[in-house]
């Protein structure tokens, strides 16, 4: 390998792994929506010059992770909270795309898998401890995803799901939500296990869509949590996410 192609390869994996550390650090909350990202404190902080963080930035943005104001800087992107029902809308219907496939194409060991992860859910759930319910949750979703045998698919799901991220783990705070939560993986369990690709749609979409006064207390929990505006009371038919 050349020099200079050896200076190309070292950037770009610079660039990713800034990218990476920063997609991190937005879609589990350590970093908040509207919070500023100073380009020369992220160099401090990686070590790298000028143009690997530019460049992370650009492929945030692009991914929609942060937003460039001019004249301004560059914040982590706020969601409004019309623009927030409209990609809970959309997320309800690639997670029943998901769970129809899946029932369809799951194998035994497969499914073998998801039920394990489900028995990780309960455990954590009887625990009330939040973060682990998270994760594990995060794992039975992956699972239902990979089972159903569409990569591009699975592309977009998660690319839309590492937007909205901070806000569905935000719900888990809200009283009774990890047992309702987990009710419902039990259901889409049982119809993937049925391989019924209808009623698994079905769970997995109702499991997104969440609606009324849930919604509401989402809102006004993300006000705090995550800094940003204070919230309007919304009508009952909006929706908010599940985990």
């Amino acid at each position: 390998m050349s020099p200079l192609s050896l200076s190309v390869s070292q950037t770009r994996s610079r660039v990713q792994q800034v990218r990476d550390q920063l997609e991190d650090d937005i879609v589990n909350g350590r970093m908040c929506p509207g919070e500023q990202l100073q380009i020369e404190e992220l160099m401090a902080r990686f070590g790298v010059s000028r143009t690997p963080v530019r460049e992370a930035l650009q492929q945030l943005e692009a991914s929609g992770l942060v937003a460039v104001q001019p004249k301004r800087g560059t914040f982590v992107a706020q969601i409004g909270i019309a623009e927030l029902i409209e990609m809970f809308e959309v997320m309800a219907e690639l997670e029943a795309l998901c769970a129809r496939l899946a029932a369809r194409r799951a194998t035994a060991g497969v499914l073998h898998e998801i039920e394990a992860a489900l028995a990780e859910c309960a455990t954590q759930c009887e625990t009330q401890d939040i973060n682990a319910y998270y994760y594990a949750n995060e794992h039975f979703h992956q699972l239902i995803y990979q089972a159903c045998g569409n990569a591009f698919l699975v592309q977009q799901t998660l690319a839309l799901k590492n937007r909205l991220k901070p806000y569905r783990r935000l719900q888990l705070q809200l009283r009774n939500r990890m047992g309702q939560s987990l009710q419902e993986h039990r259901e889409i369990v049982a119809a993937l296990q049925r391989g019924d690709g209808e009623a698994a749609a079905q769970t997995a979409r109702q499991h997104v869509l969440v609606q009324g006064q849930r919604f509401n207390d989402l809102l006004s929990l993300a006000s705090t949590a995550l800094k940003a505006p204070a919230p309007l009371a919304w009508s009952a038919a909006a929706t908010t996410p599940g985990v």
